[in-house]
């Protein structure tokens, strides 16, 4: 008995602390665990969910200390009935998870090691056993070291747990197990192997035969026997590969583009799983490395599993220059134990990775394409208006009451906004934001990619080509802008015809086109040198030939048909 008691000491007391650390370095991950626990459909402990941080910190401490306590023989009794009490709990709980199967994952080793719930449970009755031979056995735990020292050690032990969790807490893990560690290619992680094992199933084929009923089991095929179909049940024999990474999306608007961004080569990734819950006072350290991330050339981007209201709210409020993408809101608690927290991925793979306390510890090169001289304030000021100027817009272009009503109930608006004189509201947004947008290009020159970013560089050049009689004071100025590279060429193009057919001249590359009601129809406005406008249409960066143009613009049946001035006015006679 003292052999026995003395070798189920040491392993229960190593097992305790290994455990222990695991859920130490990483106690935010155990307590989504227990909030899992905590759960309706699990215990129904749902008044414990808002208090699983702290439950978590206690348990994994004294999980750590019990091991401890239990090697050096401190406090016999009591160390051995807390071992005792706990083990009974840890073993009711993973023989629950794996009855029920409400919880796939005990989490008793954190990510470090995965176990099945029987698993878990079998370990538990392990454990339970050789507690048990303590319990028993317990006049033959002898202490190590005189009474101050083991007090002392338990009291080091104790200080160096809590200054431990308070800084992974404060920070991120000490040790990453979880697949989206630094170094890790989440497309890598996404793949499967080609000789990776299937799922295997087991089929069971019921047929009536002649009156009876017969069974015939296969893995798949279908049987070769007599009679009429009834049903067939499936069993799941053998579970197939799957890859560590999965759940992953980054959603807009519904499409996923994670494929696209993980190609990206300098992409900064900020992840906010839950605004519910999320700390708010890391999002001035966010906006502040964001910001100098953005002027050094880098893609932003946010990532979070709450509605798009709630992260343009978060955006306005916090003055992040980013949009935000929908992912998984499991998936994005693996990703980092932060929220806010901050990644940078280098085509797929995660190079840095930082809790919103380090933030601005990100390390940022100076990129090609760097934008040093970004106004934020006019960025967003900017971006406002390039919202405003359609606001109207997209409701006069519906093709009937039933669409101007969806639209307007997805924009947020009441009847009576997205009713009545439509044209006449958006006349008036019109007219307040020529005003800023030409105090602008009047004191500052034109707002380019330089400055405002290129998503935002367009935003002045739809607010003149919207007040035409504002186009020849503007021309010039934003013919020199997309000299530099500050706006797409192409949209000088189109205004350059705008003004050009507003004057009654050629257009140079038949941008403009005309409709009417009546026997004139449809027809673009007649261009200079047609014979030649495709070569100019392709130079300025339009990728539809002027016939491919015109077919869009007016129905794929209209042939694009020359003209000259002549026939126009003739026309309009």
């Amino acid at each position: 008995m003292k052999y026995l008691v003395g070798f189920s000491r040491i392993f229960v007391g190593i097992l305790f602390l290994i455990s222990g650390f695991i859920k130490l370095n990483d106690p935010v991950g155990f307590s989504f665990k227990l909030k899992e626990y905590f759960a309706a459909e699990v215990l129904n402990l749902e008044f414990l969910i808002p208090f699983a941080l702290l439950i978590a910190v206690v348990v994994v401490i004294y999980e750590v200390l019990l091991g401890v306590m239990i090697i050096l023989g401190y406090a016999r009794k009591f160390t051995v009935w807390s071992l005792l009490l706990m083990i009974v709990f840890f073993t009711f709980l993973t023989f629950y998870s794996a009855v029920t199967g409400k919880v796939t994952d005990c989490g008793c080793f954190g990510d470090a090691m995965k176990l099945t719930p029987w698993e878990s449970f079998y370990k538990d009755l392990v454990l339970l056993v050789l507690i048990l031979i303590l319990f028993i056995g317990q006049k033959h735990i002898q202490p190590f070291f005189d009474k101050q020292v083991r007090r002392a050690v338990v009291l080091l032990s104790f200080v160096a747990s809590m200054v431990f969790c308070y800084h992974v807490l404060m920070h991120l893990p000490a040790i990453d197990f979880r697949p989206y560690k630094i170094g890790a290619n989440i497309q890598e992680g996404m793949s499967v192997p080609a000789d990776a094992p299937k799922a295997i199933y087991e089929y069971t084929w019921k047929f009536d035969v002649n009156g009876q009923e017969k069974e015939n089991k296969t893995f798949g095929d279908y049987p070769d026997t007599e009679g009429e179909l009834i049903g067939y049940e499936t069993n799941l024999v053998q579970e197939g590969y799957e890859p560590p990474i999965h759940d992953f999306t980054i959603e807009r608007n519904g499409e996923d583009q994670a494929a696209v961004l993980l190609e990206e080569p300098n992409l900064i990734v900020v992840v906010a799983y839950s605004l519910s819950n999320t700390e708010l006072e890391g999002y001035d350290n966010i906006r502040a490395i964001t910001n100098q991330a953005i002027k050094n050339g880098y893609k932003v981007i946010g990532m979070s599993a709450s509605s798009a209201e709630e992260t343009e709210i978060l955006k306005e409020k916090y003055e992040l220059n980013f949009d935000f993408y929908f992912c998984d809101e499991t998936t994005l608690k693996t990703i980092i134990r932060s929220n806010p927290g901050v990644l940078e991925l280098q085509k797929g793979t995660i190079m840095q990775k930082l809790h919103w306390n380090d933030a601005l510890e990100l390390q940022l090169n100076e990129l090609e394409g760097a934008m040093p001289n970004l106004d934020f304030n006019l960025k967003r000021r900017l971006d406002s208006i390039a919202i405003l100027d359609q606001r109207y817009r997209k409701l006069i272009m519906a093709s009937s009451d039933e669409e101007r009503k969806a639209i307007g109930e997805a924009m947020g608006l009441s009847p009576d906004e997205y009713n009545g004189d439509l044209w006449g509201k958006q006349m008036a947004i019109d007219k307040s934001n020529l005003l800023f947008v030409e105090r602008i290009l009047n004191t500052q020159g034109y707002p380019g990619k330089s400055v405002v970013g290129e998503s935002t560089s367009t935003a002045a050049w739809y607010v003149i080509q919207h007040n035409p009689e504002k186009i020849p004071d503007y021309l010039d100025m934003m013919k020199a802008a997309a000299a530099k590279d500050e706006l797409p060429f192409r949209l000088v193009a189109m205004m350059e015809d705008r003004y050009l057919m507003n004057e009654n001249k050629l257009q140079e590359y038949g941008t403009q086109g005309m409709s009417y009601s009546d026997a004139r129809g449809d027809f673009i406005w007649p261009i200079r040198d047609p014979e030649t406008v495709n070569e100019r249409r392709k130079a300025a960066g339009f990728t539809q030939t002027i016939e491919e143009y015109a077919a869009d613009l007016f129905g794929e049946d209209f042939q694009y048909k020359v003209l000259t001035l002549e026939d126009v006015q003739q026309e309009e006679q």
